[in-house]
């Protein structure tokens, strides 16, 4: 008996045009993270977490479930939740999360917000308002559900009149960069990860990085997006030695993601992979998705092998402690 693919995914199609999320959160989960960093709500450009990051918890618990109840009579269930769900959610009880799991991502996310402070970029917030961008669903082609979606991701933007979104993580770069614009007639807005805008602002580092660093691309960053020579920049200028492995860049491998709640064994399998090639190089290596980030951390539990967020890295070198 496998993972009740079909039920577990219309539970997150579900939420997502019931509840404009794949996994619905509280508001205190989706915006906790900017509380005492005094970022004004709107304004031309904002910062846009697409809630991935914040997500991550949930994501960690689901695939744990499914996981261990992939052989199970319990999996004969998945269809009367999912019925269930429909009316009233059953997602916080799929997804219970551990407050030092959500901290690690809070960090992340206040982490990038300082770095832009930092660099003196003028920048808002959509707090509450900030809508989930629907990577998941677009990832497994629920086109209906999701082209329903990104109008109303897109008429929110257009609501709080945003010219520029400064995105974070690599998966809503690309859905608000290079996907909702052949969805959406005359789409006006100017995507860029904050890695770019870090890379085009006059930022010094205020502490070296004394350190090898074993660099794991994003794939939909370096594939399909073309930011691969930002992070490198980032990092060498702050000191750091980049070390890159086998399979980088454009030809990165990939760290499983981000089907772990649906294949969670063969994503296993992948990131041990993956962290393999990383740790013949090196110690230490930085990932700057969430997906990534979780994937191959969790993977290296098992060995003596680092991985951080690029965001760890650079808030250390750039902001003034």
């Amino acid at each position: 008996m496998a993972v009740p693919i079909k039920h577990v995914l219309g539970i997150l199609v579900d939420n997502l045009r019931i509840r404009e999320s794949v996994m619905p959160l509280s508001r205190r989960r989706s915006i906790g993270w900017a509380k005492g960093l005094n970022i004004p709500k709107g304004g031309k450009t904002v910062i846009y977490t697409g809630l991935m990051y914040q997500l991550m918890p949930s994501i960690i618990a689901m695939e744990k479930m499914t996981s261990k109840f992939a052989d199970s009579w319990i999996s004969n269930f998945y269809g009367l939740g999912r019925a269930i769900n429909k009316v009233i959610s059953i997602t916080p009880f799929m997804t219970w999360t551990d407050a030092a799991e959500k901290e690690i991502f809070d960090r992340i996310l206040r982490n990038i917000a300082k770095l832009l402070q930092v660099a003196d970029v003028d920048f808002g917030y959509l707090y509450e308002e900030e809508l989930y961008a629907g990577a998941l669903v677009h990832d497994e082609g629920i086109n209906d559900v999701f082209e329903a979606h990104t109008h109303k991701v897109y008429k929110r933007l257009k609501k709080h009149n945003i010219e520029k979104v400064i995105t974070v993580d690599p998966h809503t770069t690309d859905m608000l960069k290079s996907v909702y614009p052949k969805i959406i007639k005359d789409y006006q807005l100017e995507v860029k990860s904050y890695l770019e805008v870090l890379a085009e602002s006059n930022l010094h580092p205020v502490k070296r990085i004394e350190q090898d660093i074993v660099i794991h691309d994003s794939c939909v960053y370096a594939r399909y997006e073309g930011i691969i020579d930002q992070p490198r920049q980032l990092l060498e200028n702050a000191g750091a030695k980049i070390i890159e492995p086998l399979n980088t860049k454009k030809m990165t491998y990939c760290c499983g993601g981000p089907v772990e709640s649906l294949f969670p064994i063969k994503a296993r399998t992948i990131a041990d992979n993956r962290i393999e090639q990383l740790a013949s190089v090196g110690k230490n290596s930085v990932t700057m998705c969430p997906i990534c980030f979780i994937n191959l951390k969790t993977a290296a539990e098992k060995n003596d092998f680092s991985v951080k967020d690029i965001s760890d890295y650079l808030v250390e070198a750039y902001c003034d402690h």
